[in-house]
């Protein structure tokens, strides 16, 4: 009899939520995605995720999405898992991306709440229902009340998984710990385990402190290396490897947290930029950060980039 995969399996360890590439013309670069995937697996990422809030998927047309998922496939193949996310303003939409991302080859979909939708609890469920059913790929719930309105508790959570077997894993975006001990004291209790992924980069080390078998993140865009690094050691009980982590994480911290604010999709391709693995376009109406948040947002990175250029 063939051993139970580990909880959360595929989704485990460092996955980046990867930004989307765009051209001088605004249409999306598929050799710098895929050139990006790539970086993120050769660095000990276990799959990238896309498109997500920080892909700007809000901006991407359904066309856009499937070229993008075929690119993201074919530069993971053999290497890593390549993660489709689903979001769509409709319940049609979302099961469409799915069907699609499933046709392609894609080892798993996280899947969100309805855009702009706010309703009861039992809309929210057939909506996560509906992408469920639609194609057998494992699937993992993304749940960020700031941002989608809805806050899917761990109940409403493993009643979902007992109805289908393939949602294996939820993203926490709340900021609240005590949903990730719901989640992952809720989960200890079951037969069939469901992983806990911390969603919010300055999270990451007490995610992975207090069980979480995997981290979707945002920096690992820029520094995937230290990103692999600092989860790694999170998950150690040996005394050296808690100090390095806190080290580790001393220095990290500020960067990290330009993933929790508003304009974290530019803040994070600012950060690309000043480390030149990336650059700053981003699709209208976003721009480029300016003024006082630019210069400040300058002053963290240079001083983490020269920083670490000296070991400190």
């Amino acid at each position: 009899m063939a051993s139970p995969l580990p909880t959360g399996a595929p989704f485990r360890g460092v996955i980046p939520a990867i930004v989307t590439p765009f051209r001088e013309n605004g249409d999306v670069c598929a050799t710098k995605l895929a050139d990006l995937v790539h970086r993120m697996l050769r660095a000990g990422c276990t799959g990238t995720v896309w498109p997500g809030s920080l892909g700007e998927g809000q901006t991407l047309s359904f066309e856009e999405r499937v070229e993008g998922w075929r690119t993201i496939a074919a530069a993971s193949s053999g290497n890593g898992n390549a993660f489709a996310t689903i979001s769509a303003a409709s319940t049609r939409e979302a099961v469409k991306q799915v069907e699609a991302a499933a046709k392609i080859g894609m080892h798993g979909c996280m899947i969100l709440p309805p855009y702009v939708h706010k309703g009861p609890w039992h809309e929210y469920r057939s909506h996560f229902e509906a992408m469920l059913s639609a194609a057998p790929l494992p699937m993992m719930l993304y749940n960020n009340p700031p941002a989608y309105i809805v806050d899917v508790s761990a109940e409403q959570t493993f009643a979902l998984a007992d109805k289908h077997q393939n949602l294996v894993a939820v993203k926490d975006s709340t900021g609240d710990a005590r949903k990730l001990t719901a989640l992952i004291a809720g989960s200890a209790a079951r037969e069939r385990k469901i992983g806990a992924l911390v969603g919010l980069d300055d999270c990451a080390v007490e995610g992975a402190r207090m069980g979480c078998c995997g981290w979707i993140a945002g920096l690992a865009n820029a520094l995937p290396e230290e990103s692999v690094r600092l989860f790694k050691l999170a998950h150690s009980h040996d005394a050296g490897d808690i100090a390095a982590c806190d080290a580790l994480y001393r220095w990290f911290l500020p960067l990290l947290r330009l993933d929790t604010v508003p304009d974290f999709v530019q803040l994070i391709k600012l950060v690309m930029a000043e480390t030149n693995t990336g650059d700053e376009r981003v699709r209208a109406p976003r721009k480029p950060v300016e003024g006082e948040a630019r210069a400040r947002a300058l002053e963290i990175i240079r001083r983490a980039v020269s920083d670490r250029r000296r070991g400190s």
